[in-house]
């Protein structure tokens, strides 16, 4: 599967890396296929990487509940990676899903070999996590509105 710098380049985790930053990075990184109705990341159990989602849509169910839906240009994982804690939720896809992930090491190997592309991924999962985080709160608020 050809993975193509541009396409990357379009989607906030890799916000602000350059063409040859990416191309150093994506020997580190693995790709995984998943069928519709696999789970991605189990709710409880540990996950040690971060998964960037190419091509398909997943579902976040914590406790049979579904909290939400992500597609391509998403991540999912980041939160057991930044705190390594066990996984918050499930991911299920709900469609043929291509993702690449960056395992912790996998991270470690980035901060080795560029630290500005490893400081830039890691300020974009911030921000990422950042617009979750309000979009969640202002979901909150509307629910308790009504």
């Amino acid at each position: 599967m050809m993975i193509e710098v541009s396409f990357l380049q379009k989607h906030s985790l890799f916000g602000g890396l350059m063409e040859d930053q990416i191309k150093q990075i994506l020997p580190i990184m693995e790709r995984e296929t998943y069928n519709s109705g696999d789970n991605i990341i189990v709710e409880g159990e540990p996950n040690d990487r971060i998964r960037f989602i190419l091509e398909g849509r997943v579902a976040v169910v914590k406790h049979d509940l579904e909290l939400s839906e992500f597609g391509e240009g998403d991540t999912v994982g980041e939160m057991e990676v930044l705190d390594v804690m066990p996984s918050a939720a499930t991911i299920k896809a709900l469609s043929g899903t291509r993702v690449i992930s960056i395992s912790n090491k996998g991270l470690r190997d980035i901060y080795k070999i560029d630290i500005h592309s490893f400081s830039l991924i890691i300020m974009n999962l911030a921000r990422d996590l950042s617009r979750r985080l309000r979009r969640m709160n202002d979901k909150a608020v509307e629910q308790s509105e009504h």
